[in-house]
C-alpha cells in the first residue's frame, strides 16, 4: 500500500475497525474511506455493491461484524451466523467485481474446534466440533475465510485472512450484557470500587485458560500483512489464513486478579472479593493460538497483559466508551 492508497476500512466504529484507522492515520495513510451503519447497511448488497462501484478502494479491511459474549451468542444464534455470513459475501464479492487489489478479513480464533490439540495450529480447522456456545458466529467466519480462499484459487484475488485471539482495547463495549470477559470484569470492579461493594459476580468457575490481544498490537499486525504479505504467503492446508495473537495464556481467575489490581490501584487499602457462579457456562476449556507461523513472517506482539489492562482501564475512565 502507499500512503496515499484508498483504503476502505469496514466497520471503523468496532473495537478491531477503530484500532486499524487509527493505526493507519498515524503510520500516514492519508485516503482512507469509512462509511457508519445508518450511511451503508453491509446487510443490503445492492447498497454495497454501489458504493464499491463508486468509490473504487484499492485495499480493504473487512473488519465489520456482529459481535457479542457467551450470553449474546447463546440467545441470538440466528443473528450471529445470518449477519456475519451476509456481511462477509457481501464485501468480498464486490471486492472482486470492482478489482480491489488486496483484502484483509478479520475473522476469530473461536472457529477452531472447542477441544483442538493446543496451541491451536491453524491445520486444526474443521478437525472435530465446534464450541456449542459460538458455534453459529464460527461457522460464519469460517465462510468468509473459505470464500476468500475460494477466490484466491479461482479469481486470483490477493485476499487474506487474519485469526485473532481474544481481544480488547480502546472503544471496547462494556455493556453488561453483551460485551466480553474482559471488558465486562473491568465494569464490574470499576462500579464495584465506586459503590463501595466487597463482592464482585463472576461467571464459570475461573480456570478456563485464554490468551488476550491488544486490539492496538492486532491492527499493527494486519498493517504490517498488508503492506509485506500477499495471500500465497499465509497459505495452509485448511485455507490462506494465519493467527494473530500472544502466544502466552493465563486463566480467567488470574484475568479477574489482575483487573482488580490495576482497578485498585490508586488506593491498595482497598479490594473487593470475586465469587464466581459456576451454574453459568465456561466455554472452551482452553483457547490458545500457535503463532509460529505468524512470527515467522516477521511479526509478535508488544504489549503485555498487565499493560494491556492499564491502557484499557485508562480509556474507561476517560474515553467515550462506556455504555
Amino acid at each position: 500500500m502507499e500512503k496515499n492508497s484508498k483504503i476502505y476500512v469496514a466497520g471503523h466504529r468496532g473495537l478491531v475497525g477503530g484500532s486499524i484507522l487509527r493505526a493507519l492515520k498515524e503510520k500516514g495513510y492519508t485516503n482512507i474511506i469509512t462509511r457508519s451503519h445508518k450511511e451503508l447497511d453491509l446487510l443490503n448488497q445492492a447498497a454495497v455493491n454501489e458504493f464499491f462501484q463508486s468509490e473504487k478502494p484499492e485495499y480493504v479491511f473487512l473488519a465489520a461484524a456482529h459481535v457479542g459474549g457467551i450470553g449474546a451468542n447463546s440467545t441470538y444464534p440466528a443473528d450471529f451466523i445470518y449477519q456475519n455470513m451476509v456481511i462477509g459475501f457481501n464485501v468480498v464479492e464486490a471486492a472482486r467485481k470492482n478489482n480491489v487489489k488486496k483484502l484483509m478479513n478479520l475473522g476469530s480464533t473461536c472457529i477452531y474446534p472447542k477441544m483442538a490439540e493446543q496451541p491451536i495450529k491453524e491445520e486444526s480447522l474443521l478437525t472435530g466440533p465446534l464450541e456449542p456456545t459460538n458455534d453459529a458466529y464460527a461457522l460464519a467466519k469460517i465462510s468468509v475465510i473459505k470464500l476468500c480462499t475460494a477466490y484466491n484459487k479461482q479469481f486470483g484475488t490477493n485476499y487474506l485472512s487474519v485469526m485473532p485471539t481474544n481481544l480488547y482495547g480502546l472503544g471496547d463495549n462494556y455493556e453488561l450484557q453483551g460485551s466480553h470477559v474482559f471488558p465486562a470484569m473491568i465494569r464490574k470492579f470499576h462500579e464495584a470500587k465506586a459503590s463501595g461493594e466487597d463482592i464482585v459476580h463472576l461467571w464459570g468457575d475461573g480456570s478456563p485458560l485464554r490468551e488476550f490481544l491488544y486490539a492496538g498490537d492486532l491492527a499493527d499486525a494486519v498493517i504490517y500483512l498488508m503492506e509485506n504479505k500477499n495471500a500465497e504467503d499465509l497459505r495452509t492446508p485448511t485455507g490462506d489464513f494465519v493467527n494473530v495473537g500472544t502466544g502466552k495464556e493465563c486463566t480467567i481467575k488470574e484475568l479477574a486478579e489482575t483487573i482488580c489490581d490495576v482497578v485498585y490501584s490508586d488506593c491498595p487499602e482497598r479490594t473487593c472479593k470475586m465469587e464466581w457462579d459456576s451454574s453459568k457456562p465456561n466455554g472452551t476449556p482452553r483457547k490458545l493460538c500457535d503463532v509460529t507461523r505468524l512470527n515467522n513472517l516477521g511479526w509478535k506482539a508488544k504489549v503485555d497483559l498487565r499493560r494491556g489492562v492499564e491502557i484499557a482501564y485508562d480509556d474507561f475512565l476517560h474515553g467515550d466508551v462506556r455504555k
